[in-house]
């Protein structure tokens, strides 16, 4: 899929963000488990924050290639920086889609500036794959002005940082198809952030719950109608799919591209192991799966950009390419032997990173799932 001379551009400007702003924090920001403000601030200066947000209120508004083209840009850079900014563009998208004239004008125009930071609340300790399970509860207020929000969110990504979340809770208890999409404040009376997830990878993402006691909205913060919570957020989902498998290809990317520089770096029995057959055909076979998972990927952002129902399409990019990119960063380990199994150099990093490409916004079972079901006419 070729790339219009302005996404070209957008390409470029962001690689060489990635390349000057980010990765040079990025292994720092992992070791201290710490987000890098100053990179998000330069984001938003890039105009980057407000990629899903209309021109109306000061947005992008970009195609959804040229948000992908965004992703793999800033993944290159740091996948956890890439998936703090891909949330926050969930939330501006639930907001942008379903919320009505008052509450997109009270929260697009500064979450375009970065902040306040938007945080998307659908997985619970005991609702993950399967969000009808959810426990969390919007009941309308006894005096008949707003809902009280009680419940407990899991695996929130910005959830320290973020200004507002947009939360998936039932209208009622019993009826897993009650559920409905609400906005939250993050300074509102009984919400308070749990304990924070020390992770595998995406250390420097801040990942925490979110526990909702008696918070209290006005009932213009109902985003969609009763019930109609998750098909809302099952379509946010195919973009946010696209996202993340546009992030896998950054990460595998830079990852190939650390293996190359090694390869034609380190000697072994007096040459360069880039001569050696097998190194040759390691990185042979990391070039084929980042292409693919690339074409994969700008395709299904294609699809969507046409109008078309891109879901399975998203399902096959998000699979492929997050599946790959272990791969990928698993032989770029390989091929710096020892030293790739320590921190001195980035491939450890990238690898434990990848992992969580195969997990949210769906897992690669979900995935398949999702991919089996079209095939299958069902």
């Amino acid at each position: 899929m070729e790339l219009s001379a302005t996404q070209e551009a957008i390409r470029e400007t962001v690689r060489e963000f990635a390349d000057e702003e980010i990765r040079p924090v990025a292994a720092e920001a992992d070791k201290e488990s710490a987000f890098p403000e100053d990179v998000w601030d330069g984001l938003a200066d890039l105009d980057l924050t407000g990629l899903t947000v209309p021109e109306a209120y000061d947005g992008f508004d970009a195609e959804r290639l040229t948000y992908a083209v965004v992703n793999e840009e800033v993944a290159y850079g740091s996948l956890a920086v890439a998936t703090a900014l891909s949330v926050h563009c969930l939330a501006t998208s639930c907001i942008a889609e379903f919320g009505d004239e008052s509450v997109r004008e009270e929260w697009l125009p500064e979450m375009v500036d970065g902040r306040p930071v938007g945080a998307f609340a659908l997985s619970e300790p005991d609702a993950g794959s399967n969000p009808a399970e959810m426990s969390t509860v919007a009941r309308e207020a006894t005096d008949g002005d707003g809902y009280v929000v009680d419940g407990k969110k899991q695996w929130i990504t910005n959830g320290e940082r973020a200004g507002v979340v947009v939360v998936f809770a039932k209208t009622d208890p019993d009826d897993p198809d009650s559920v409905t999409q609400f906005l939250v404040p993050k300074d509102a009376d009984g919400l308070a952030v749990g304990k924070k997830e020390s992770k595998l990878g995406l250390r420097a993402s801040d990942t925490t719950s979110l526990v909702f006691d008696g918070v209290r909205i006005p009932g213009r913060y109902r985003l969609t109608e009763p019930g109609r919570g998750l098909a809302a957020a099952f379509s946010i989902l195919t973009g946010g799919r696209i996202g993340i498998a546009a992030q896998s290809v950054g990460l595998a990317q830079a990852a190939l591209d650390e293996a190359v520089a090694y390869a034609h770096e380190r000697e072994q029995f007096d040459q360069p192991i880039s001569e050696f057959q097998t190194i040759r055909h390691k990185l042979a076979d990391m070039w084929t799966d980042v292409r693919a998972g690339r074409a994969l990927t700008r395709e299904a952002a294609a699809t969507q950009d046409r109008g078309e129902d891109a879901r399975t399409a998203a399902s096959v990019a998000k699979y492929f390419a997050s599946e790959a990119a272990v791969d990928v960063t698993n032989e770029a380990v390989q091929i710096h032997g020892g030293y790739g199994y320590t921190t001195d150099f980035p491939v450890e990093r990238l690898y434990r990173d990848a992992k969580v490409t195969t997990i949210y916004e769906g897992t690669s079972q979900i995935q398949k799932n999702i991919i089996a079901r079209d095939l299958l006419g069902e």
